[in-house]
């Protein structure tokens, strides 16, 4: 019971405290402008195509770190299996470059 009679004293003091309201409905981030295009529309597909490249290099990257950190104490085994890795990268990219996502014309 105390703790409603608090939450319903702030949520009064609050109101109290907060002065007039707005009566105009705020803009689009507060910021004062009204949109000129749809959100979506601002962007080309293409660049899909290269946030999903860089998405899977920065996956590479987040991977090496740790096994670059202990590839001495593991061995050759650990050196075949990120070259294995980086060679399903490598087909991702051939695959990317082949059906033309890194063009911009």
């Amino acid at each position: 019971m105390g703790t409603c009679a608090v939450v319903l004293a702030i949520y009064g003091a609050s109101s109290l405290l907060r002065g007039p309201s707005m009566t105009a409905p705020a803009l689009p981030f507060e910021s004062g402008l009204l949109p000129t295009q749809h959100a979506v529309s601002r962007y080309h597909a293409r660049w899909y195509a290269v946030t999903i490249l860089f998405l899977a290099f920065d996956m590479e990257m987040i991977f090496m770190y740790p096994w670059a950190v202990v590839v001495a104490e593991m061995g050759r085994g650990a050196v075949i299996e990120m070259f294995g890795f980086l060679a399903v990268l490598l087909v991702g990219v051939v695959y990317v470059w082949r059906e033309g996502a890194l063009r911009w014309t």
